[in-house]
């Protein structure tokens, strides 16, 4: 029960220096609240292209053409082999017929070309549709299946691929060196500015520390401080956060330029999910100011 009584009392006293330096409060409040969301933004642009680039990795198709007199066995065995590469997502094989129905439907002058084909003038080509685990490693796929027997050519847009997943990735860097930068800046930020208000209050603490209060029963009152002042640091930024991109979901339908590849992450559970980092965030950075600002600065 005591210890109850004196976490009770910790918190009040926090809650209380809250309302009493409003205005310090405030601006610590503020700063939190400018820089989360910030972090905010980093976030959704973070999600977002790693969800554009898995719906990416998750289209490559590699194209892969059979010589023309490829037998059913040895079709076959090349399936056997493509598959045992250990990168295989998914493996269909579309036969030259198929093809060619396909190109039919393209336009009128296509349909009419391919009416006069048969079986034996065919030009086209059997071929294996694949798709791979890990885009990553197509290349390394792709030289393997080269090298085996009866394989004509092989496509898939290897310079874009390439390009997509350099850019992709320099964007992931760029999204989480910003956040992890911008956490860094506010927590010094936030001690420097909780810095003031307790300098504000050196009497009292000098008054504490004459009655007999122990460094800790100094401190933690301010640490619970930089919690609330977290806390609420979070709440404009969670809130910007829930309602904003269920707006920007909304307002482009779930993707962007009209591309089934830059589908949108949906709002549930992302923008939970980015709340309670958001929320974390500001709690821990609240309570580590704290924290700095008393240890460093007025060395309790």
């Amino acid at each position: 029960m005591k210890l109850f009584r004196t976490i009770s009392r910790y918190f009040r006293d926090a809650g209380k220096s809250v309302i009493r330096n409003f205005s310090l409060s405030l601006a610590s409040i503020s700063c939190i609240a400018i820089t989360l969301i910030v972090v905010a933004v980093a976030l959704v642009l973070s999600y977002n292209v790693e969800n554009f680039a898995e719906s990416i990795r998750k289209d490559v198709t590699v194209v892969i053409f059979l010589d023309k007199d490829t037998t059913e066995s040895q079709r076959q065995k090349i399936a056997e082999d493509i598959r045992k590469t250990g990168n295989v997502a998914s493996l269909e094989f579309k036969s030259k017929q198929e093809a060619a129905e396909e190109t039919k439907k393209q336009n009128d002058i296509f349909s009419s070309i391919v009416d006069g084909w048969t079986d034996e003038t065919n030009p086209l080509l059997d071929s294996y549709m694949l798709k791979v685990k890990d885009v990553e490693k197509i290349k390394e796929t792709v030289s393997t299946i080269r090298k085996m027997d009866k394989i004509n050519t092989i496509n898939y847009g290897e310079e874009m691929v390439d390009q997509l997943i350099t850019v992709f990735k320099a964007i992931e860097k760029i999204t989480i060196g910003l956040v992890i930068a911008l956490i860094v800046v506010t927590s010094f930020l936030i001690a420097n500015t909780i810095k003031l208000a307790i300098f504000s209050r050196r009497r009292e603490i000098e008054i504490m520390r004459l009655v007999g209060a122990s460094n800790t029963s100094i401190k933690i009152p301010f640490i619970i401080e930089g919690l609330f002042i977290g806390i609420f640091g979070s709440i404009i930024p969670i809130i910007i956060t829930i309602y904003g991109y269920n707006s920007l979901y909304s307002f482009f339908d779930g993707k962007l330029f009209s591309s089934s590849l830059a589908k949108l992450i949906s709002p549930t559970p992302f923008v939970y999910n980015a709340s309670l980092i958001l929320l974390l965030i500001g709690v821990v950075v609240g309570m580590f100011g704290s924290w700095r600002a008393v240890r460093k600065y007025l060395k309790i």
